[in-house]
């Protein structure tokens, strides 16, 4: 048996949110190019690897609890953007082809969105494996990190 103390865990957990952002990376570097949400869904993961990195040199129970607050916005935004891809609810109209709220616009400023909208859209997976989206994916993954946080921040360590 070994114990992993609560800051191990936090600092685990931190390395678990860098390793997404290093997959995220690589899928786009073979060319799957991510939308609105995609980008959106990093820069969560990207405060907590920072504050497990800090743990490392300082344990500060603070801490801990901003990891977890990290980890748990990426697990929203993750479940919100497989929500948009799985059409339960509309997405950002600027990602998601949503037309109803450009029903009202005048020309220019319907050229104007249109000019300025990303090419990816949010609501159109690229990627798919044993049938669930990147997005859902990373809900999984995050929520996995969002528990470990917590645990660490309640002072629980784990036992394996």
């Amino acid at each position: 048996m070994m114990n992993i103390s609560p800051r191990q865990l936090a600092i685990l957990a931190g390395a678990g949110s860098a390793a997404l952002l290093i997959a995220a990376l690589g899928f786009q570097y073979v060319g799957y190019v991510p939308c609105e949400l995609c980008i959106l869904q990093r820069w969560p993961h990207l405060a907590a690897a920072i504050v497990a990195a800090i743990l490392i040199f300082a344990d500060v129970k603070l801490l801990r609890w901003a990891g977890a607050l990290a980890a748990g916005l990426a697990t929203a935004f993750a479940i919100y953007h497989a929500g948009v891809e799985a059409g339960w609810w509309q997405g950002p109209v600027a990602c998601s082809g949503g037309i109803d709220a450009m029903i009202n616009m005048s020309t220019q400023d319907l050229m104007s969105q249109l000019q300025s909208a990303p090419v990816v859209r949010c609501d159109q997976p690229q990627w798919y494996f044993l049938g669930l989206t990147m997005a859902a994916w990373n809900a999984i993954c995050s929520a996995i990190l969002t528990g470990m946080w917590l645990r660490s921040a309640f002072g629980r360590g784990v036992r394996i």
